[in-house]
């Protein structure tokens, strides 16, 4: 079963609004991290670096939540539960660069460490919670 993000709230995905990030430990606790993310073809889109702890925890589990907060206000949000449905190499460099024009202005992502491999996550919303 899937959700649709409702199109009143898809600007969140053009603003520089980012993401709270929940993946599960081993043990099953949560662990979130602040991501940057994209929106394309009903997914979506989480870039990180191969060998991270989430990129660990969902190979192991595919489950997550995200929510994104409205830079414009705060009290607008749009919680997404759902599953990674891909992981992959393919395009990695291209969408964090992507990213990093719309987050940093920046024409190039300029954190980038030696030897690190760049991965894309694509999460199939099951649950989508607008708020504001």
């Amino acid at each position: 079963m899937s959700a649709s993000i409702p199109e009143n709230y898809l600007d969140l995905f053009q603003k520089k609004a980012f993401g709270s990030f929940t993946t599960l430990m081993p043990d099953g606790s949560p662990q979130t991290t602040p991501v940057w993310v994209d929106y394309a073809d009903g997914k979506v889109l989480v870039n990180s670096a191969l060998g991270r702890q989430k990129d660990k925890n969902l190979r192991r589990d595919p489950r997550v939540a995200i929510t994104l907060i409205d830079p414009d206000n705060p009290y607008r949000y749009l919680e997404v539960r759902g599953t990674v449905s891909e992981i992959t190499q393919e395009g990695a460099d291209k969408l964090i660069d992507k990213l990093a024009k719309k987050y940093l202005d920046k024409d190039k992502y300029p954190f980038a460490q030696p030897g690190e491999q760049r991965v894309i996550y694509k999460i199939d919303p099951v649950h989508v919670s607008p708020h504001g």
